[in-house]
């Protein structure tokens, strides 16, 4: 499988060093990037990581304005101009600088959310309260892209 998938979980220890899960390792190694591109994310209090099918998606973004343009300038300064490249241990480990750390309020673990051509990182209880959120969105999206293919009726249990 070429894409993130799941969520995990894992501590950080007393060096501060976190395991990768395995299954994202593996992506990661298919994908080729040396290391980890890590990024703190637009949307929210987390971190986006990956490689180069992450800065490909970048990439394809800022295709979008014109060179030079203000928009583009303000999404590159926010995610090339933040992002770090984090090299990984024989283990499979890596260390999260402070700033990245301070800005997703991770302290003693992290939890890896696969995003299909990235993974975020969050601080757990964070992660959870977002979850239920984006649960919610996307039951309601559904009821919404079911009414209008039924052409106005709902018709999609909860």
């Amino acid at each position: 499988m070429d894409r993130f998938v799941s969520n995990f979980t894992n501590r950080l220890d007393a060096k501060g060093r976190v395991s990768i899960p395995a299954s994202f390792r593996a992506v990661l190694a298919r994908d080729g990037y040396e290391g980890l591109c890590v990024t703190p994310s637009l949307d929210t209090r987390a971190l986006d990581a990956g490689g180069n099918a992450l800065l490909g998606e970048i990439d394809r973004l800022l295709e979008g304005f014109a060179p030079y343009s203000e928009e583009r300038d303000a999404i590159s300064t926010a995610l090339l101009g933040t992002s770090e490249t984090l090299k990984t241990d024989a283990e499979g480990r890596v260390v999260l600088t402070e700033s990245l750390k301070a800005y997703a309020g991770i302290t003693d673990q992290v939890t890896f959310v696969g995003h299909g051509h990235k993974f975020q990182i969050w601080e757990p209880e964070t992660f959870r309260a977002h979850l239920d959120d984006a649960r919610a969105k996307a039951r309601e999206l559904r009821r919404r892209i079911g009414a209008e293919r039924m052409g106005g009726t709902t018709g999609t249990p909860q």
